[in-house]
């Protein structure tokens, strides 16, 4: 086989196995979607809760990237604290070691029978869950294969005596070699940004005699350190404890390997004492199956041993993570970005209801800030002018977040999603629209303002009506909005009779501002116009936020 041939076709066993990674952790994600949301949001400060959860989870997705990314996403949100993330990454971690056993098992020769077990249920299925099921065993199936066509790929390379000089350097026993291989899996890890890849390509090597079962196992521990370029990448431009959850975990996954490279002798023997095959036994054609156990069994025991040692160090850790990311100035929260982290492709769709429910809650706390800074506005005997520039940035980045997370929803609408998660796309979507009308008129009704001239003058009725509505529409925002941030005090009967109360006010007004104007108590007649105005931006804000408790009330009745 030439270069070239060996090349092309380790490339293409290679895109197998992603495929196969890919398609089997979306059928697991697609039936445990619902499950991964209500385990998060039963997340506890509890450390050893949390490296379970995170481990969970890592199992079901099958990939500690994506688990880790999510972690960002969700400090991100303000819904996971920094303590709690640095659990889950722990128990990420653990979860990524399934990979290894899956890949382990020496069944590549029926690569294709669980192709052709899973294809016809994965098309032809009417029930859901069997469509995954066969989704999940076509994946896997097709893990095999890609192993089987790089392991066929790589087999050559182990008796091509000028490919085993220049790569002679990584097998040696020394210290040297340790480094130079984990540095060699950290930079492809990174390059590819999957350490399950890495790990199948790293047990490929190793089964057909290429490497050493030691220096794979050098290889994973750098593989360990590359995964976290992906958390790294998604935490760019993202909130200050974002940021430190990415650090996080890759302050973590650094120090663990580099402990590993330091007593990497006694690891790598320990490993041998534990297994009960040896690794380096070699079958007559050259293949080393026994090296793929002894890479999983070191790969658990590695994470299992960090999650161990560092769990009773998760405060302090994550206070030291805080040192080394600190808050630069003092945040300005009237800019507060919105950002989702990853994309819509990569993120679970239950990951991303959960962010973009995060970043709704934020949301409605900006229009609530917006909504106080007018009625200030408005009720100051001197107009600050600074005042209303604020009110007109908060409507602009209103606007922004409306349509970024309509835009973000829609992408994960036309994912394979639950009947729930579906329904609540549909009710963040709604939210963010309803919340951005509200600010629409929060800042017309500001700019109402502004139309009075030094002369205009309302009686004392007039004052007393508007400024009663005005604070009766404030209340009604807030109480909606307290709902908004948790959903289990949402009151429809309540939200009902405040609306009712606000209209019939409402009403009660306007026919006394007819009556006013028809006893011409306007000076001059333009201010009635402008009090007319106001009042029915006060009377669509009130109706904007009924409507987000109707949003919330179809979400709660999922």
């Amino acid at each position: 086989m030439s270069a070239f041939q060996i090349i092309y076709t380790v490339i293409g066993g290679l895109g197998i196995f992603f495929y196969g990674m890919k398609m089997m952790s979306d059928a697991l994600q697609a039936t445990a979607g619902d499950v991964i949301r209500r385990v998060i949001n039963s997340l506890t400060t509890n450390p050893i809760l949390a490296v379970l959860v995170g481990t969970g989870i890592t199992m079901i997705v099958q990939s500690s990237s994506v688990t880790t990314v999510m972690v960002v996403g969700l400090v991100n949100a303000g819904l996971m604290h920094l303590t709690q993330a640095v659990g889950v990454i722990l128990g990420a971690n653990i979860g990524t070691t399934i990979t290894g056993w899956i890949i382990s098992i020496k069944i590549g020769k029926y690569g294709l029978l669980l192709v052709g077990l899973g294809i016809f249920p994965a098309l032809f299925a009417k029930r859901e869950s069997w469509k995954e099921a066969g989704k999940v065993l076509f994946g896997v199936g097709l893990i095999f294969m890609g192993l089987e066509t790089m392991s066929q790929a790589l087999k050559p390379l182990a008796h091509d005596q000028g490919f085993l000089d220049s790569i002679s350097y990584f097998s040696g026993q020394h210290y040297g070699a340790y480094i130079a291989s984990a540095l060699v899996g950290a930079a492809l890890t990174a390059v590819i940004q999957s350490s399950s890849a890495m790990l199948g390509v790293t047990i490929a090597l190793a089964t057909t005699g290429v490497v050493t079962h030691q220096t794979a196992l050098a290889l994973v521990l750098g593989a360990n350190i590359g995964t976290t370029i992906t958390a790294v990448l998604a935490a760019v431009g993202t909130g200050l404890n974002a940021r430190r959850a990415a650090m996080a975990h890759a302050l973590f996954n650094t120090l663990g390997s580099v402990l590993a490279l330091a007593i990497f002798p006694v690891y790598a023997h320990f490993i041998e004492v534990i297994n009960p095959a040896d690794p380096a036994f070699t079958t007559a054609n050259g293949d080393r199956p026994n090296a793929a156990i002894y890479i999983a069994t070191g790969h658990t025991i590695f994470n299992i041993a960090m999650a161990v040692l560092f769990i009773p160090f998760v405060k302090p850790f994550s206070a030291l993570v805080v040192r080394l990311v600190p808050e630069k100035g003092v945040a300005n929260e009237d800019n507060k970005k919105f950002v989702l982290v990853g994309s819509a492709s990569d993120v679970l769709p239950a990951t991303a209801i959960l962010q973009a429910e995060g970043e709704s809650r934020k949301f409605g706390d900006i229009v609530g800030r917006m909504f106080n800074l007018t009625y200030d506005y408005i009720m100051e005997e001197t107009k600050d002018t600074h005042n209303l520039a604020k009110i007109k940035s908060y409507e602009t980045i209103t606007d922004n977040i409306e349509k970024d997370i309509t835009l973000f929803m829609s992408q994960v609408m036309q994912k394979e999603l639950t009947p729930t998660q579906s329904v609540d796309s549909q009710v963040i979507i709604r939210l963010a629209d309803e919340l951005e009308s509200c600010a629409d008129y929060i800042e017309k009704l500001a700019l109402s303002e502004t139309r009075f001239s030094k002369e205009a003058t309302w009686d004392e009725e007039a004052k007393e009506d508007f400024e009663e509505l005005l604070r009766k529409v404030k209340e009604f925002y807030f109480l909606v909005f307290h709902m908004i941030e948790r959903i289990e005090t949402l009151d429809k009967n309540l939200v009902v009779k405040r609306r009712d109360e606000i209209k019939l006010l409402a009403n009660d007004i306007r026919d006394r501002h007819m009556k006013r104007m028809g006893e011409d108590r306007y000076e001059p007649i333009e201010s009635a116009l402008t009090f007319s105005d106001m009042i029915v931006s006060l009377r669509k804000i009130a109706a904007h936020t009924s409507n987000l408790s109707q949003a919330l009330s179809r979400g709660e009745d999922k």
